[in-house]
């Protein structure tokens, strides 16, 4: 049991690159307007391409939000925002390769660092499996626009090909980007990252393209009923768009080759997510504006409403002319948007399993960084290889759901990290200063609200289920900060904990039950592997079973206690 409960110190993961030896380090290169540009490449892609019209018109079991899915784009950015200040802190005091799995390192134990690090594949790995299905559909798309026409046996994954009878057949231009986007990786983080911030340029003019010529053709009657469904589409269509915040957590990963991580990590992840709602914002309105909400429930929302524009009468012969070029734009934008997203999610994951072998729990061969080019090239080969192969002969359908638990399963797991570091800290502090007494006061009284909102909550309900799980949780947290001393060392901390982090658990766990049983049974199973795999391999195989005496001050920069 010990085993399982057993973790590291700030100290040994700060101080463990240092140890390994010259040139098993990553090289730090990253400022912070390219971690800004990082989380837009992660966060701008399938989401707002494709989800917004689906959660505006409703469809799959919800109700549309209509012209008020600008509020759902508000609701999920401050639940995302609840996750990345926790995030922000955790990278600050450890930024080391690793994310969230080397934050519940820390703080968890091993077996919930192992949990969080085999989970995270189904946000990073398989996630991208998903984000390279949906990019070859707007690259045929995009063909097609210049009379090109793929043949069905290279667009289409063996999965649906199979199941249709019509034989053997694979995604061919799903395969090639990721590919094309593995090699990039291996040759060097700074040089993929000069790529995305050129794509993330790129796809920001589109969008901005896509706001000041839809403004121009605005209607506002289609504003007048604002939310048609009242607050339950809003709270709904929240639950479908939250895919499109998905992503601003990758910063994290680059932790261990970022300039002043300490700075520029929170910079990186809070000044991206504020950019991105932004734009959500500005997108929503004009779409929901240029069309009626219930005929945006296409796969492409966008081109969708510039397309019901040229339909109405009176429009100049230039006027069309400029909607039909616009189309044609939106579709470039959307295929640069989830090239940024690629980009992104493969820098992400070969880091995780990187950091799980420098720990051990996997193979060493793992943590081998490349003598030239100083990136973690065995990881990264294998992410990209396996990710290629799956999106080139699996169905979206299948990966999509578990993109999505697993993320929020990632930021509970993250939110309730940052508050036990913070309990543990402030519990060896000599401070006289008791700052968390308000915050805790708070966070009983919270506590008392999700029991009043449990009991009038409709039985078993995504309201009930959220309500009764994290009353107690917020229960105990506001009870054990009352009196805590100040934890000092913190670069960067979240503001107002642990009411923060604990908002942000109640907002994650709240989506995770909007979730289809099927998901729960396939995430469950995902889970199960997992386990299996480390009681077999990296339980006994854990640096910790070897454990070393803690670096001494020196070894460690202030402001990394």
């Amino acid at each position: 049991m010990n085993a399982l409960l057993r973790t590291k110190s700030i100290r040994q993961v700060m101080s463990q690159p240092a140890e390994e030896g010259h040139g098993s380090g990553l090289k730090r290169v990253l400022g912070a307007k390219d971690l800004i540009a990082l989380g837009i490449g992660a966060i701008i892609g399938a989401g707002i391409f494709a989800t917004t019209g689906t959660a505006a018109a409703g469809g799959g079991g919800h109700v549309g939000a209509g012209p008020a899915i600008v509020l759902s784009y508000v609701l999920v950015a401050i639940a995302c925002g609840f996750c990345a200040l926790c995030y922000a802190e955790f990278a600050s005091v450890i930024p080391i390769a690793g994310s969230a799995y080397t934050y519940a390192y820390v703080t968890l134990g091993e077996l919930a660092a192992w949990i969080i690090g085999w989970d995270l594949i189904l946000e990073y790995a398989v996630g991208n499996v998903a984000v390279a299905i949906s990019w070859a559909g707007y690259f045929a798309s995009f063909l097609r626009g210049f009379g090109i026409h793929l043949s069905d046996k290279v667009m289409t994954a063996t999965t649906i090909s199979l199941h249709e009878g019509h034989g053997f057949a694979l995604n061919l231009p799903a395969l090639g980007i990721v590919l094309l986007m593995t090699v990039l990786l291996v040759r060097g983080v700074k040089e993929s990252i000069n790529f995305n911030n050129f794509v993330v340029l790129v796809k920001i003019v589109v969008l901005l393209f896509f706001v000041a010529l839809g403004f121009a053709y605005v209607d506002p009657s289609n504003w007048h009923d604002f939310a048609p469904n009242g607050w339950k589409g809003i709270h709904q269509a929240a639950a479908v768009v939250f895919f499109a915040y998905i992503g601003f957590d990758a910063v994290s990963t680059a932790a261990e080759e970022t300039e002043n991580p300490e700075k520029n990590l929170p910079i990186g992840m809070i000044g991206s997510l504020v950019i991105c709602t932004l734009l959500y914002i500005a997108i929503s309105l004009v779409m929901t504006g240029l069309a009626p909400w219930n005929q945006l429930g296409t796969a492409d929302p966008m081109a969708t409403a510039l397309e019901l524009v040229q339909g109405r009468p009176g429009l100049s012969a230039s006027s069309l002319r400029v909607l039909s070029f616009s189309h044609f734009v939106v579709t470039i934008g959307a295929l640069f948007s989830m090239t940024a997203v690629l980009l992104v999610f493969q820098l992400g994951q070969p880091r995780i399993f990187f950091s799980m072998a420098r720990d051990g729990l996997l193979p060493r061969v793992f943590a081998a960084v490349h003598p030239v080019y100083q990136t973690p090239h065995v990881t990264t080969i294998l992410t990209g290889v396996l990710v290629a192969v799956s999106a080139a002969f699996m169905d979206i359908a299948i990966v999509i759901d578990l993109c999505n638990i697993g993320t929020l399963f990632a930021f509970v797991i993250v939110c309730a990290a940052v508050m036990l570091l913070r309990y543990r800290d402030g519990r060896k502090s000599d401070s006289t200063v008791r700052p968390y007494d308000l915050s805790a006061n708070l966070t009983v009284a919270l506590a008392l609200l999700l029991v009043f909102w449990g009991f009038n909550s409709p039985r078993l309900s995504s309201d009930q289920l959220t309500a009764f799980l994290c009353a107690p949780v917020a229960l105990c947290v506001g009870l054990a900060y009352r009196g805590l001393p100040l934890a000092s060392g913190r670069p960067f901390t979240a503001p107002f904990a642990p009411l923060t982090p604990m908002f942000g658990i109640i907002s994650c766990v709240y989506l995770m039950m909007e979730s289809p049983s099927t998901t729960w049974i396939r995430f469950f199973v995902w889970l199960v592997v997992g386990l299996a795999i480390y009681f077999f391999y990296g339980m006994s195989n854990s640096v910790l079973n070897h454990p070393q005496p803690e670096p001494g001050e020196a070894d460690v920069r202030p402001g990394e206690l």
